[in-house]
């Protein structure tokens, strides 16, 4: 039987509607006597064993016009010369002005199928390999070209480009670059970028990436440049930005995802571009830094250069204040001084001059530094403060400092910086929650200098401070995150995810402070009624109230409520950590839901990992300082802050992971990487149970079967069995496209569409 080979590169066209373009090399292999090594990597498809040296992406968008410009080399580990077909499927709806292919310096032409034909060429290769991961790309016209030869111990270089016009759905314009492909790399690429580089007519307000951590340079108010790279990794999630042009001082915009009759999921975009230096506020700030004997060395020199830092980029209309604390508490003027430079001058010789001994008075300090806001004149009033201990002298119980806090600190914003491993972080994760503000936590190796340094620079200029959203007509909003909304501050985003009931059409009105008198910014929205788009805003919402819940949970108590949502929610979205697989695992057990559609049934069958697992989440329920402690609060933060349901999950697991003694990275679980200790195999089993993120919900593996997440709660639906490569299969991919993406797991699969569970099996 002749055999194909598949290797998925990656080059994709976008369309507001998320639809994927990607490129294919379809490989014929030699003679039968000269096979072509066919690893199948875990939960990997079929795909050529071809590698990606490279993929660099170059996108320049003119308003609504976008050029996306693609080099990709692939290297043949094999000893054969290969010869093959490249497909190029193009999106749904998409108008290509030009297209251009170059292979190997050489100019190619390629041939345009319509839908009809290249369906016909998918469902072969489906047949050919038994592997319907190409199945998604069903109903899409196609670019075909032949590629020869592909030399053995060779690579081979294709470059393209495209043009097209990019829609825009209520002044929200959405470039979509599907990384998710390189995912049937033989091995992780060496490197991958994209870089975008932005301009329009109007002044830029909105700029976001849900799926990567990017970096966004505003070059004005009309030019922007958002860039992507990494090393040594294997992308599983598609490039995704949405930008809008705006008129307005604060631009809003809304994206929303909803199907069948369950609540639906918004997010909400608001950001004051860089246009608005006439309304940037002054502000007052007080700088408390901790000077006790424990800060000794490494910590002191740094804190004193990250404050040098902060006081040189206070703004001129700004006023200041230093309060250092040991056993005693001593501010420099002993009031809110200008930011003029004599004062700056000051600042930096008192700075200098502090030496570490003594105990740690933080009660003392936090009072002395929230009594300096004896003016209320619409000023933001910001406290920035750093320590590396517990309170030993004066008031030492954390409850009363908290009462203490929220007594004297109204209107204030305490930003903590937690420095080393024995810090109380229920105590300053607490202050934070009282004053609407955020802890970071500082490892002992990470550079404080910098963290403070970047948070400096991004609270430098507020905007709107006190926000609040009201939402009219009859659009009900719930579950919003974050909670409490931060103050908004210049060329930063509000970005706010929540739920909502009912559809039409709904004035969103951001109501907030500038310079002290209330002002409201108000947008016409539309919440659709029904809309299979945006799927990453489910995983964004429910990562963020996973996030909040446990947060619950660590500071004030677990009960009954709260663990089981966190548990739910945890297993439909995949949110899957060492603390939520022991939650998963247990719920699954308690309610006897048979080893065959478990989410994590290899942490149920071992005790040991299972033990390990609810030490764990002992620890983080109770341990108030130390290194499992600190590790649950960067934990928590990671999920709270999280910009993007994919790319929010990565830091988290760092996290929790480190909370098992774990830093680097975890091998995927089998007979030969399967770890002999107990903390490795509960971190293993976790990022199994991650499984992949399919139309708004999570699909787990057990064995060979993909499982969707909504099946353990559907135990009356009807089942609808369906062999794999059947007539009726073809059918239902051609009858039903949402079922395309979960019949691209592969062979054996099962998932809930329209009221019903799907059985597909070989």
């Amino acid at each position: 039987m002749k055999r194909w080979i598949l290797f998925s590169i990656l080059l994709t066209l976008l369309a507001p509607t998320f639809a994927r373009a990607d490129g294919f090399i379809i490989i014929e292999p030699g003679p039968p006597e000269r096979p072509i090594p066919w690893p199948r990597p875990p939960h990997r498809h079929f795909f050529a064993p071809l590698e990606v040296a490279f993929h660099h992406v170059t996108v320049k968008i003119d308003g609504q016009i976008a050029t996306t410009s693609v080099e990709q080399e692939f290297y043949n580990p094999n000893p054969q010369r290969l010869e093959g077909t490249y497909l190029f499927p193009l999106p749904k709806d998409a108008h290509i002005d030009k297209f251009t292919m170059d292979i190997d310096g050489k100019q190619t032409e390629a041939e345009l199928l319509p839908a009809d034909k290249a369906r016909r060429i998918y469902e072969d290769i489906v047949r050919k390999m038994r592997d319907p991961a190409l199945l998604e790309y069903a109903g899409r016209d196609v670019f075909k070209v032949r590629v020869f030869p592909i030399e053995p111990h060779r690579s081979k270089r294709i470059t393209l480009s495209y043009t097209q016009v990019l829609k825009a759905d209520s002044g929200l314009i959405n470039y979509t670059y599907p990384l998710n492909t390189e995912k049937f790399s033989a091995k992780p690429l060496a490197n991958v970028s994209v870089k975008v580089e932005l301009k329009t007519e109007r002044p830029l307000k909105t700029i976001y990436c849900p799926s990567y951590s990017v970096e966004i340079k505003r070059e004005g108010s009309k030019r922007a440049t958002v860039g992507f790279e990494a090393n040594e990794v294997t992308p599983d999630t598609d490039f995704s930005l949405y930008f809008a042009p705006e008129q307005e001082d604060v631009g809003v915009n809304l994206l929303t995802y909803k199907t069948g009759d369950e609540d639906g999921y918004f997010l909400l975009l608001a950001s004051p571009g860089v246009d608005v230096n006439e309304k940037i506020l002054p502000k007052d700030v007080v700088f408390v830094l901790d000077t006790s004997g424990s800060m000794a060395g490494k910590k002191l020199t740094q804190a004193k250069k990250a404050l040098q830092f902060c006081i040189e980029n206070l703004n001129d209309e700004d006023r200041f204040e230093i309060v250092r604390f040991s056993t005693e508490v001593e501010p420099l003027f002993d009031k809110l001084a200008e930011a003029n430079r004599s004062n700056r001058d000051k600042a930096n010789d008192f700075v200098k001059s502090l030496k570490p001994i003594g105990a740690t008075a933080i009660d003392d300090a936090l009072k002395k530094a929230s009594s300096l806001q004896t003016e209320r004149d619409g000023r933001p009033f910001v406290v920035v403060f750093l320590t590396d201990g517990q309170p030993t002298v004066g008031v030492t119980n954390p409850e009363e400092i908290v009462a203490h806090v929220k007594r004297n600190s109204a209107g204030t914003r305490i930003f903590s910086f937690g420095i080393g491993t024995d810090v109380n972080t229920h105590l300053l994760d607490r202050i934070a929650e009282e004053t609407r503000a955020f802890n970071q936590y500082v490892l002992p190796e990470e550079d404080l200098e910098l963290k403070v340094s970047s948070f400096f620079s991004k609270i430098k200029e507020p905007v709107l401070t006190d926000p609040e959203l009201k939402f009219t007509g009859d659009i009900r909003v719930t579950k919003l995150y974050p909670r409490p909304l931060p103050d908004l501050f210049r060329g930063e985003q509000l970005i706010v995810a929540g739920r909502y009931s009912g559809h039409g059409n709904s004035a969103v009105v951001i109501e907030g402070k500038v310079n002290g008198q209330t002002r409201q910014f108000s947008e016409d929205l539309k919440f659709s009624g029904e809309s299979s788009e945006n799927d990453f805003i489910p995983k964004l919402w429910a990562t963020r109230r996973v996030g909040y819940l446990l947060d619950e949970i660590r500071l004030h108590g677990e009960s009954a409520e709260l663990r089981d949502e966190v548990t739910e929610l945890a297993r439909k979205y995949g949110i899957v950590t060492p603390y939520t697989a022991y939650l998963i695992a247990e719920d699954e057990a308690q309610r006897r839901v048979p080893i065959a559609m478990q989410s994590l049934p290899q942490l149920n069958k071992d005790q040991a990992a299972t033990e390990f697992a609810r030490q764990n989440w002992d620890s983080f329920k109770n341990e108030r300082d130390g290194e499992k402690a600190l590790a649950g609060a960067r934990f928590g933060y990671a999920l709270k802050s999280a910009n993007g349901g994919f790319a929010g999950g990565a830091p988290a697991a760092a996290e929790a992971n480190r909370a098992l003694g774990i830093s680097g990275g975890v091998p995927p679980i089998s007979s030969i990487t399967r770890s002999a200790d107990s903390n490795m195999r509960l971190a293993q089993y976790s990022n199994e149970g991650q499984g992949r993120f399919v139309a708004g919900r999570n699909a787990f593996q057990n064995g060979n079967l993909w499982i969707d997440s909504l099946i353990q709660k559907q135990p009356s639906a009807k089942h609808v069995r369906i062999q794999f490569d059947s007539t009726e299969y073809f059918a239902l991919a051609t009858k039903e496209p949402r079922a395309l993406p979960w019949l691209a797991l592969g062979p054996n699969v099962q998932f809930v569409l329209n009221g019903a569970v799907y059985e597909i099996y070989e």
